[in-house]
C-alpha cells in the first residue's frame, strides 16, 4: 500500500531484488538495515542472504503489511522497526545497509550513515542517478560537499542502472544502485 506523501517507489520483482543483492558484498553473517522496507520485496530477499535484517518502515499501514508478508513466508530473521530511520539509533555492532529509500530523504540518510558514531561497513542505496553522480570521486561529474565527505572514508561507485519499469509506480527520474564500501584502514 503506497502512501503518496512518502515518495515511495517500490521494487516490483523479488527476482530483481535478488539480482541487486548479488551485486553487493553482503554475506550470511551480516546484520543489514533496510530503510523504507515497504511491503517486503527487498526484505524477503535480504532475509535469505544475511543473518539478520532490521527492516525500518515508518508508515504504520505498510509496516503491518510487511509483518503479514513475513509471517506468511515464515521469515524469522527480520526485525520490523516502525520508526523514522533518521530518528533511529544505529547498531553498536558492525552492520551494512541495503535499501530503496524515499528519494527525498537520500541526502539526510547518507549524512546520518557517514556521520554516525558507528558508520556502516558498506551501504547500497537505490538513488536518483543525478544525486548518486554527485557522491562519486570523478573528474567527469561535479562532486558535492556530501560526496567529498563520503569519499574520505568510502570507495563509491554506481553498480547498476535501473529502469523505471522496475518500480511501482515508475519514478520520473533515472535511478541506480549506488555502492559505498569503507576504505580499509
Amino acid at each position: 500500500m503506497r502512501n503518496p506523501t512518502l515518495s515511495q517507489h517500490f521494487l516490483r520483482s523479488p527476482r530483481l531484488a535478488l539480482i541487486l543483492i548479488g551485486h553487493s558484498n553482503l554475506k550470511k553473517r551480516d546484520l543489514v538495515i533496510e530503510i523504507g522496507a515497504g511491503s517486503g520485496v527487498i526484505t524477503s530477499a535480504l532475509s535469505a542472504r544475511v543473518r539478520k535484517v532490521i527492516a525500518v518502515e515508518p508508515d504504520h499501514a505498510t509496516a503491518m503489511k510487511l509483518r503479514e508478508n513475513l509471517a506468511k513466508r515464515n521469515i524469522e530473521n527480520v526485525q520490523v522497526v516502525e520508526k523514522d530511520f533518521l530518528e533511529m539509533e544505529l547498531p553498536s555492532e558492525p552492520y551494512k545497509v541495503f535499501s530503496n529509500p524515499p528519494f527525498h530523504l537520500s541526502s539526510a540518510i547518507v549524512h546520518k550513515l557517514i556521520e554516525a558514531e558507528n558508520p556502516p561497513e558498506s551501504f547500497y542505496l537505490i538513488l536518483q542517478k543525478q544525486f548518486a553522480l554527485k557522491l562519486l570521486n570523478t573528474e567527469r561529474h561535479y562532486t558535492s560537499q556530501l560526496g567529498l565527505k563520503l569519499i574520505q572514508s568510502y570507495q563509491t561507485k554506481i553498480r547498476l542502472p535501473l529502469k523505471p519499469t522496475d518500480f511501482t509506480p515508475p519514478p520520473a527520474v533515472p535511478t541506480v544502485l549506488f555502492e559505498a564500501k569503507k576504505i580499509a584502514e
